[in-house]
């Protein structure tokens, strides 16, 4: 059956998914010039998502979704287990949302040109005045009522456990007082973990948990410390038994 689905990748899935890919950046490209970029940046994204999902006959669960609110801003803070967890979360979520994202993704060829029209944000850690730079764009997209997507951790599990929280999105949502909103994502590591890059994927099942928003109590460092540890055990809970557990992560 392994090699079956194999051949399914091979010959059906990755040629659709190509297709997919191109026309959804080129898509995205032209709806953003033309049009919302809201709009544009976000719903060709999540329909290429959902098409990659249901190509590799994943079944997939989401839980929580009663948590949100309509309308209301939220910065979202998720484990990041895999490639997948892309799909994952812009397929599924259900809520128009900008990411927060490394620089290096600019390089992809059509993903890039399409992260950049959407109006996505690059994480460019390359000295004091980029960093500054990243979090004033990220503070006008929450001022303007969209949300944010962040993975605090920085970088893939290389265990399928998590690693660190990085401060930087919990001092955005306690500078604008917007709630913060923790994701666990699981199974994205048992598909397609890091070490197995641009190899096929494993059928296993996905599950999304949207926790309940963690309302801004205060404003300043404690605050920060507070909530981000707060989402950070509400993530950890909600891992399966196998990937509990802090391991360090060495891109950290």
């Amino acid at each position: 059956m392994k090699y079956l689905y194999r051949l399914y990748q091979l010959f059906i899935v990755l040629p659709l998914f190509l297709v997919a890919s191109v026309l959804t950046s080129l898509v995205t490209v032209i709806g953003c010039l033309i049009g919302n970029g809201h709009f544009w940046g976000y719903y060709p994204g999540k329909w290429w998502s959902i098409v990659a999902v249901r190509l590799c006959l994943l079944p997939i669960r989401i839980k929580g979704r009663e948590n949100l609110e309509k309308g209301q801003s939220y910065v979202f803070v998720s484990n990041h287990q895999g490639a997948f967890d892309i799909f994952v979360i812009y397929g599924f979520l259900n809520r128009n949302f900008k990411w927060m994202m490394k620089k290096g993704i600019r390089r992809i060829p059509l993903v890039g040109i399409a992260c950049e029209a959407a109006h996505h944000i690059f994480v460019d850690r390359s000295g004091p005045s980029k960093v500054r730079a990243t979090y004033d764009k990220a503070r006008e997209i929450l001022k303007e009522g969209m949300s944010l997507v962040v993975f605090p951790e920085g970088c893939r599990t290389f265990t399928g456990h998590m690693g660190l929280f990085r401060r930087g999105a919990f001092m955005l949502a306690d500078e604008l007082q917007l709630p913060v909103v923790p994701l666990t994502i699981n199974g994205s590591f048992n598909v397609l973990p890091r070490m197995r890059d641009w190899r096929f994927v494993t059928w296993h099942p996905l599950t999304l948990t949207i926790h309940k928003p963690i309302a801004p109590k205060g404003k300043g460092p404690d605050s920060v410390k507070q909530t981000m540890d707060q989402a950070y055990a509400a993530v950890m809970g909600g891992l399966v038994p196998e990937y509990q557990g802090y391991v360090e992560n060495p891109d950290q």
